[in-house]
């Protein structure tokens, strides 16, 4: 299919049905050249994209921008251009495949000679393929579009293939914004449209929602008890007139406290991260200001520090990613006042995930830090001799 579609392309430009022939003119060859460089250009994206962004799933949006647009025989002008897209990502970790729906709507402009005033109007369908990096999504689009002119004496309506190179940025968990170049053409016997535009665009992504952070997780305070005081002993009776006396009673099982040491285990979760970052959010002030309290109130208590992360990215490059979220959160407790020598860092990369890596809201879960510690508490308990 893609062949068909690339040999249409290649015969309505000159260049026979043998696809290679694109490039045996000198536009062709320059064209050749400026594939070359976006196909390096891949090349190095995809080496140094160590883990995969959070583009995959359904989004929709618009673009506004400028149209450059030519008819045979009139001058090329620019034009304000705006339309609305949607379409769904497959997140294939390196990499990112989509596919994309357009409708596009380019403003009439008056164009030499004649001062014809013309627009055009195109919808249709792409796939794309994208080399994530972190929070930026370089991508690019072919697919099939219809194009229909609007002022012509002669109208034109026609299908062509779409071309489009672009790149997005995720600044939210559900917004991104997009920069983009796209081509398509249309002809009749004797006039042909070409339509340039070059657009920026607000995306929504559904269904992506932030974690809460966790509530601090602590063992239950011990309920210290009183001692009871011993009954004191009964007194003896009255001696009876009898001449037998009776024995005096045997006192009473004598009852004391003893104090013992018991061992509580505590957890404190809630420190999250962002995708493929060691840098921690502005909520984990409040859950860390706590364990430095903890530390002042237990201060011969170590803490256990291990860091996680999503299942997104090579092994080598997750473990890396888990120990300096672990060393971020040593950083800060030592910049407090806890001092370094109560303080093991781990890092345990994707082995230990919370909830499902398959979703956003489960990778979001595991990109974290968690902490423990033992404390030591006094427990009184009545011994009877």
């Amino acid at each position: 299919m893609f062949w068909k579609i690339w040999a249409k392309w290649g015969r309505r430009r000159g260049l026979g049905y043998n696809p290679a022939g694109l490039f045996d003119n000198d536009k062709g060859k320059a064209m050749k050249k400026t594939i070359m460089y976006v196909a390096l250009s891949a090349a190095l994206l995809g080496m140094t994209a160590a883990q995969a962004g959070e583009f995959d799933g359904s989004w929709a949006g618009g673009k506004i921008g400028s149209n450059r647009s030519d008819v045979t025989a009139l001058d090329t002008k620019s034009a304000t251009t705006y339309g609305l897209e949607g379409g769904h990502n497959w997140n294939r970790g390196s990499f990112l495949l989509g596919v994309d729906g357009f409708v596009d709507w380019n403003d009439k402009k008056t164009h030499n000679p004649g001062a014809t005033n013309y627009g055009s109007d195109a919808y249709g369908l792409d796939a794309k393929l994208g080399l994530p990096s972190g929070k930026w999504l370089p991508y690019a689009k072919l697919g099939y579009a219809r194009t229909e002119s609007n002022g012509l004496a002669v109208e034109i309506k026609d299908e062509d293939v779409h071309l489009g190179l672009g790149v997005e940025y995720k600044f939210s968990p559900n917004w991104s914004i997009a920069g983009e170049y796209t081509e398509a053409s249309a002809r009749t016997a004797a006039q042909k449209l070409n339509n340039r535009n070059l657009t920026i665009g607000l995306n929504y992504y559904f269904g992506k929602q932030a974690v809460a952070p966790a509530v601090v997780a602590v063992a239950p305070a011990v309920t210290r008890e009183e001692p009871v005081p011993a009954p004191a002993p009964a007194a003896a009776p009255m001696p009876a007139p009898a001449p037998a006396v009776a024995p005096a009673p045997a006192s009473a099982p004598k009852e004391t406290w003893k104090t013992l040491l018991e061992e509580k285990p505590v957890t404190i979760n809630g420190v999250h991260f962002d995708f493929d970052s060691a840098k921690l959010r502005p909520t984990a002030d409040q859950i860390l200001s706590e364990v430095v309290e903890f530390t002042a109130a237990y201060k011969d208590a170590q803490l256990d520090i291990s860091g996680h992360t999503c299942s997104i990215g090579t092994d080598k490059y997750n473990q890396n990613l888990s120990e300096r979220r672990a060393e971020s959160v040593k950083a800060y407790l030592v910049k407090k006042g806890v001092a370094a020598s109560r303080i093991i860092t781990k890092g345990y990369g994707e082995e230990k995930p919370l909830a499902d890596n398959k979703t956003a809201e489960g990778r979001a879960k595991n990109r974290r830090v968690e902490i423990r510690s033992t404390i030591k508490e006094e427990k009184k308990v009545r011994v009877t001799q």
